[in-house]
């Protein structure tokens, strides 16, 4: 990897630094990406996390909690330090105090359940410890990578660690991988029925097996690629009306009542949140290209 493989942004005063990177063409698609963080505000941070289409790992090299609330869960909040987390349908409540160090990964979900030989339907419902998990592995990377000299060596040892996991974890069904590639592309709009056909199989086996590796039905996972797209189109200027049409969606009140019930916002408030936010702070979004997440307060 050099380091035109990576955008390294860092505030002039010290206080925050990311860097982004795209993992190693042999993992893709189904690593996303790589984000490095450190964060040493002198106030609390609260984000609002929208659904995306994506599995997450969290791996903190200092011991700074983050509390992560579920938009569908709020008197169950839970403190972690690592995460690793599924597809969900719903928006999530992540705050922390201001200090946070470490490095995400975005997984197509199929990939997570790949890495992590583990049911997504449970990553979905629950975000779990990663550290805890069988076999000391992940733990084992974390340490290394919080005493790795820098963001470019910590990249290249999660690009070595993931694909010897890959290559020893069990396969997900080349139909799972490919109705999650068609549906992705269709922007969730493909109809369950012929996505079906187009793999071989009946709608319940392809629900059945979606859920297990994927970690949600179709229809569900459709929902968030939808959304995903509809944010980003209205992050573009297009109006609601227009994307509610391009998206999918009934109507402009549909994608309205979806956005609602999906991150607790309506669009206007979603997108107009998103412009007051002031220019030179720390990153917001998780994945490249999307619009994914909100500051609430800092």
């Amino acid at each position: 990897m050099t380091s035109r493989d990576m955008d390294l942004r860092a505030c002039p005063m010290g206080t925050w630094e990311a860097a982004d990177a795209l993992p190693h063409p042999r993992l893709r698609p189904g690593v996303l990406a790589y984000r490095g963080f450190r964060l040493a505000l002198n106030r609390p941070r609260l984000r609002l996390e929208a659904p995306i289409s994506a599995a997450t790992l969290v791996l903190a090299f200092e011991e700074h909690p983050i509390t992560l609330t579920r938009s569908d869960r709020p008197d169950r909040p839970l403190r972690r330090m690592s995460v690793l987390s599924g597809l969900r349908t719903c928006a999530t409540l992540a705050g922390h105090g201001g200090r946070l160090y470490g490095v995400e990964v975005s997984l197509a979900p199929w990939m997570a359940f790949a890495l992590f030989d583990a049911d997504q339907s449970d990553l979905a419902a629950e975000s779990v410890d990663p550290l805890l998990l069988p076999g000391g592995r992940i733990a084992a990377l974390t340490d290394a990578l919080a005493e790795a000299p820098c963001w470019q060596h910590r990249f290249r040892m999660l690009d070595a660690a993931l694909a010897a996991w890959a290559d020893t974890g069990p396969r997900p069904a080349p139909q799972i991988v490919r109705a999650w590639t068609l549906l992705s592309r269709s922007g969730g709009t493909l109809p369950i029925p012929r996505l079906a056909d187009d793999v071989g199989w009946g709608v319940r086996q392809l629900e059945h097996r979606f859920q297990q590796q994927i970690g949600q039905r179709p229809k569900a996972a459709a929902r968030v690629l939808r959304m995903q797209r509809a944010r980003r189109q209205l992050a573009r200027g297009r109006s609601q009306g227009a994307v509610a049409a391009a998206c999918g969606f009934y109507d402009q009140a549909h994608l309205c009542r979806e956005f609602k019930a999906m991150t607790g916002l309506t669009p206007t408030a979603f997108m107009e949140g998103r412009a007051s936010l002031p220019g030179g702070g720390p990153p917001v979004d998780r994945l490249p290209g999307e619009t994914t997440s909100l500051v609430l307060a800092g």
